[in-house]
């Protein structure tokens, strides 16, 4: 195949990883700053753990965010967005 026909195809891959890393990013931004959502678990008492349940809820939101990026640091290194160290230079 020859790189016209590819790089449309690539180019509506990357503008759809994008678009799915961008509605992930606001569903975890919703988690940490809709009030409701917080205010509901802030005032249990629940241990989970050990670890109080509105603890749990901003390390859950963390470790999700911290699993976003790497999956799209990954995703990124498949579609070759990131360069080789040797091209830096």
């Amino acid at each position: 195949m020859s790189s016209i026909t590819i790089a449309p195809h690539k180019r509506s891959l990357i503008s759809l990883k994008n678009k799915i890393f961008t509605l992930y990013l606001l569903v975890l931004a919703l988690f940490a700053l809709f009030p409701p959502l917080y205010l509901s678990v802030s005032g249990s008492s629940a241990l989970i753990m050990g670890i109080p349940l509105p603890i749990i809820y901003w390390l859950a939101i963390a470790i999700f965010l911290g699993i976003g990026l790497w999956v799209m640091y990954l995703a990124e290194c498949a579609f070759g967005e990131i360069p080789e160290d040797e091209e830096i230079a």
